[in-house]
């Protein structure tokens, strides 16, 4: 047995006893919450986001790391399996904690939550890791290491609710944010993620700050709506096509990563692509560039884990048509918030005598007004299509 092995495998134990400690103690603030004089709503506001911010990416992790590890093991294969199945038991459970519509239930449920992930940890304390700890081909610290980047683990980093209720700006992105948590619960979580990339994509210049808490919530949503079963393997498949280029982020700071990849995203010219290397699936990265670059970029996974994910990503190439655009610029599907942001980029981006077809699922006449206000003589505006369901529009860049 190496030292690093049993030190990690002592830290991880501590990890399980805090967690486990944070759990108990906001299930009982909740219990008691419900025949206090101030009510439960608040112990369960805490509780979920605990269990969202902390347990849920935790557990993400271990599918990530330990689990394929232990699952090589005959002897450890089916433990492995009950344990995946317990946290989809646990996300159900937070689930169903945050939509309880009576203190009663959310007691309930916050109980079984609290007896499940006592029964789990131990499990993975005394049956699953143990036969990890010594063996060379493992690697405990490796394995802790990762599951430390997955889980973004920054101490130094600025808290996720802005703490300013002076700050306007920051009241309204911590109401938006809870709506959106709120939109995913309903199943509406492909909406909610488009959300909230659309608003990284508005604060990320102006309020970088706030674009960090943003940032930071969106990768929270996605791990929370994904239902994605976790597939145990070791093999990797070979991809069919290779990009251009790649950029591998895994030994980057987690801060620095989606500014690299945007800027190489930036540098690629019509046609080109890179092939994006990453330790997680980077499916809110996905949201962002639909909130930034929608209908102007591929996105081709290669790989999908459990340990590296490689996705190719791709600049589109402008396609003439009959009707004299450079592209199409499809919004019907985009949040109403993201629409003119995208569609102003995209003409940003047009070249003198350029055009692109603007299709959307009403007439765009207010669009029409501010680029009046922002272009006046410089742009066309040439209707293809008037309704009943589809306008379409040339959008096109004159000289001034």
């Amino acid at each position: 047995m190496t030292m690093s092995d049993h030190e990690a495998f002592e830290a991880i134990q501590s990890h399980h006893r805090q967690l486990g400690a944070g759990v108990a103690q906001r299930v009982d603030a909740l219990v008691d919450g419900i025949a206090g004089a101030r009510g439960y709503e608040l112990a369960r506001a805490e509780l979920v986001s605990y269990l969202v911010d902390e347990i849920l990416p935790h557990a993400a992790a271990e599918e990530l790391t330990i689990y394929p590890e232990a699952a090589k093991r005959a002897e450890l294969t089916a433990t492995v399996i009950t344990m995946v199945a317990e946290h989809r038991e646990l996300a159900e459970l937070v689930e169903s904690i945050a939509g309880a519509s009576n203190g009663e239930d959310a007691a309930r449920f916050a109980r079984a939550l609290a007896e499940l992930f006592a029964a789990h940890v131990a499990t993975e304390n005394e049956v699953l890791l143990p036969p990890l700890v010594g063996d060379e081909s493992v690697g405990v610290g490796v394995l802790l290491a990762q599951m430390q980047r997955l889980t973004e683990s920054r101490p130094e980093a600025a808290p996720d609710a802005p703490v300013s209720s002076a700050d306007h700006e920051s009241v309204v992105v911590t109401q938006l944010l809870k709506a959106a948590l709120a939109l995913a619960r309903a199943g509406q979580g492909d909406e909610a993620c488009a959300i909230v990339a659309g608003t990284w994509a508005t604060l990320h210049a102006a309020r970088p700050d706030l674009a960090e808490v943003v940032n930071r919530s969106l990768h929270r949503l996605v791990r929370l709506v994904s239902q994605e079963p976790v597939t145990i393997t070791t093999k990797r498949e070979a991809p069919t096509e290779r990009a251009d280029a790649v950029l591998d982020v895994r030994t980057m700071a987690p801060a620095q990563r989606h500014h690299t990849i945007f800027v190489t995203y930036d540098a690629l010219g019509a046609g080109e692509a890179f092939e994006l290397v990453n330790d997680h699936d980077p499916k809110p990265l996905q949201y962002q560039f639909e909130a930034e670059h929608a209908g102007a970029f591929t996105w081709d996974y290669l790989e999908r884990g459990p340990k590296v994910w490689r996705v190719r990503i791709g600049r589109v190439a402008a396609a003439g048509s009959a009707d004299g655009v450079d592209a199409v610029l499809d919004v019907r599907t985009m949040a109403p918030a993201q629409r003119h942001h995208t569609i102003f980029v995209t003409y940003d981006a047009l070249g003198v005598g350029e055009a692109f077809e603007l299709v959307n699922d009403h007439d765009p006449k207010p669009l029409q007004y501010q680029f009046e206000a922002e272009h006046a003589g410089a742009f066309i505006w040439d209707y293809l299509e008037r309704g009943p369901k589809v306008w379409r529009v040339r959008i096109g860049r004159v000289a001034a």
